[in-house]
């Protein structure tokens, strides 16, 4: 495909791999992520997701495979600020300069106005905060002045790694609202986290990653959907009772400390109940326990999982 009919805003990982000496920090990596949504990069610390970003931003160089922006790899941009915003490392400012000044400075590098600069200032709400020496920011307000310099050049892509961290419960509601917001306007939002539940209410797809390999990449509701469906039953007989369900080709597990109690896979709990019925078995309690989006998430991740 020529790169002149690649939207500029498609990001694409193709056969990305990198080693550094016997470990292996990526492997085989394969993912599109698509204009116009938020797309979580999701997984433990030591996963590859800060090593992968790294590499989609021209700072380290992959051992196989590839990564671009637009059809492009980010060292063949010619704009790059005006294609790609990044936010590494909130701490990157020094801390002698003001909010103001830091963006200045870097609005002097893209070639953005200091129109601009006042706009974003803004825009992330740190105005009042502006003449303050960076030194003096809390890790929130740097995740704020991080966000407004990833924004500088306008670019139809944003990369930012861990942008919740040091935020407070308003500022992270602030943050998604805005996130939203930019992804609504049809730029592609690629945010990376260690933890599905902060980013959650957030992401449109998940990229899930654990040892340097791909465990799901889907959307949020499809990633619901693979969520373990298991039923809690409590029964006087439950020996009895597991072995009727394991007849009819459930499985059913004692729940350690709970005497009776048995935790369900491989049926609904109108089945489980339909079933204690036919064999005359008497219950104490039945009721559903599906697995919660962060509890699928720890399961994938807790060992390596096959791309899919």
């Amino acid at each position: 495909m020529a790169t002149d009919t690649v939207h500029p805003g498609l990001v694409e990982l193709r056969g990305l791999s990198k080693t550094f000496g016997p470990v292996r920090a990526v492997d085989d990596l394969s993912v599109t992520v698509p204009p116009g949504r938020v797309t979580g990069f999701l997984g433990p610390n030591g996963a590859g997701k800060t090593t992968t970003l790294r590499m989609l931003l021209g700072l380290v160089t992959p051992t196989a495979g590839t990564a671009t922006v637009g059809g492009r790899r980010y060292a063949d941009l010619e704009a790059p600020q005006r294609t790609v915003g990044a936010l590494l490392e909130a701490s990157d400012v020094h801390p002698g300069r003001t909010g103001r000044d830091h963006l200045r400075v870097l609005a002097l590098t893209a070639e953005v106005p200091d129109s601009r600069v006042d706009a974003l200032l803004a825009l992330v709400g740190l105005t009042d905060s502006a003449d303050r020496r960076a030194g003096g920011y809390s890790l929130g307000m740097r995740q704020r002045l991080g966000l407004a310099a990833a924004l500088l050049g306008d670019p139809p892509v944003l990369v930012l790694d861990e942008p919740a961290n040091g935020l407070d419960p308003e500022g992270i509601a602030w943050l998604r609202g805005f996130l939203r917001a930019l992804a609504a306007e049809g730029r592609t939002v690629l945010i990376s986290s260690h933890v599905l539940a902060e980013v959650q209410q957030t992401v449109d797809d998940v990229v899930i990653m654990a040892r340097g390999r791909l465990v799901q990449h889907s959307s949020l509701a499809d990633l619901a959907e693979t969520a373990r469906r298991t039923v809690r039953v409590v029964s006087p007989d439950a020996d009895r009772l597991a072995g009727v369900l394991t007849g009819a080709g459930a499985s059913a597990t004692t729940v350690d400390g709970a005497p009776g109690s048995l935790r369900v896979q491989g049926m609904t709990a109108a089945e489980v109940g339909h079933a204690a019925h036919r064999a005359g078995i008497e219950l104490h309690e039945l009721r559903a326990e599906d697995e919660g989006l962060e509890q699928t998430f720890l399961r994938l991740t807790a060992h390596e999982g096959v791309a899919r």
